[in-house]
């Protein structure tokens, strides 16, 4: 490992932080943790870790209180790890600014996974201004704003192409409906989920080989798409 990262991990479950501790540390990653959404703020803003995992039913506050506080100075990765299963509470964290969320129980491979897209997009976050993107057989040209699969350019409408960046640079990240539609139309004319699914639809027979399969655009049923980070 290049740098030390370092993760807080804010869980008040003694078992599962410690779990997540133990395996962190035998991964050459250096950890913060804390049962407290209030400690987890300061610790946040004093230590500006590189990930951030969350859960959402503390003692003394909401994790969502959590994500809001530290979205107002921090960019940072957050990953929520929660037992809250109902989409709507998917939808609220990750608007509310969160990156990923993950449900309880968990496999620590996958957690591992998730923080591993997580730090590899911290790295990218100084470098997205790049002048090209390749993927596979996906290539996209930002100076030029040309898309080409397997070296053949491919015609995008003005939204495509606004869809495509945008999960580009966010690539690993989930993004809810509402974030695509704020992003895209600002809410205007046309910013609906029909219109959404209709764009998606379009983008994804231009650049995928299998739509019923998808490569690169994965859809987070009932919360919204994920670009894949591998």
């Amino acid at each position: 490992m290049e740098k030390e990262v370092t993760v807080l991990i804010v869980e008040d479950d003694k078992y599962i932080s410690n779990f997540i501790c133990m395996t962190l540390k035998q991964e050459g990653y250096r950890y913060i943790k804390t049962a407290m959404g209030r400690e987890a703020i300061s610790l946040s803003y004093a230590n500006n870790p590189d990930v951030i995992i969350l859960d959402l039913g503390l003692p003394d506050m909401d994790g969502s209180q959590v994500i809001e506080h530290i979205r107002s100075y921090s960019e940072k990765p957050i990953i929520v790890v929660s037992a809250r299963q109902e989409e709507a509470e998917k939808i609220k964290a990750l608007d509310l600014g969160a990156d990923d969320y993950v449900v309880k129980p968990f496999y620590m491979g996958e957690l591992l996974a998730r923080i591993r897209v997580a730090v590899r997009k911290t790295k990218n976050t100084d470098t997205e201004m790049m002048e090209t993107f390749e993927r596979d057989y996906l290539k996209i040209d930002f100076v030029k704003r040309m898309v080409y699969i397997d070296n053949k350019e491919v015609h995008m409408t003005p939204i495509e192409y606004k869809l495509l960046v945008l999960f580009v640079t966010n690539r690993g990240k989930v993004l809810t409906h509402n974030q695509i539609l704020s992003k895209i139309w600002g809410y205007g004319e046309g910013g609906d989920a029909n219109s959404l699914r209709v764009f998606m639809a379009t983008l994804r027979r231009k650049i995928e080989k299998d739509t019923t399969n998808p490569r690169f655009i994965i859809t987070e049923v009932g919360v919204g798409y994920r670009f894949t980070d591998e």
